[in-house]
């Protein structure tokens, strides 16, 4: 049976999702700035997927994933860990 659903960017396992691309951002020795120019985007978009006040869907976690040359499912894998 599936847990809960919520689309809020309140929910814990969201913050949890967002501190790890930080975290993930910080171990690849990518600055926002770069990493939004990798993105093609104003550094403004990762400040606010990173603080939760955006919503990032699959696509542009994986996205995001790409540019810090990270492979999505080592990503997926930490996350669920980390929900654990």
């Amino acid at each position: 049976m599936l847990a809960h659903v919520s689309a809020s960017i309140s929910d814990p396992r969201y913050r949890k999702l967002c501190g790890l691309l930080r975290q993930m951002r910080e171990e690849a020795g990518l600055s926002q700035v770069e990493l939004a120019r990798r993105l093609r985007k104003p550094q403004s978009y990762v400040s606010k997927y990173e603080s939760a006040e955006r919503r990032l869907d699959v696509l542009e976690v994986w996205l995001v994933c790409e540019a810090m040359g990270v492979r999505f499912m080592h990503f997926a894998r930490r996350y669920e860990s980390e929900l654990r």
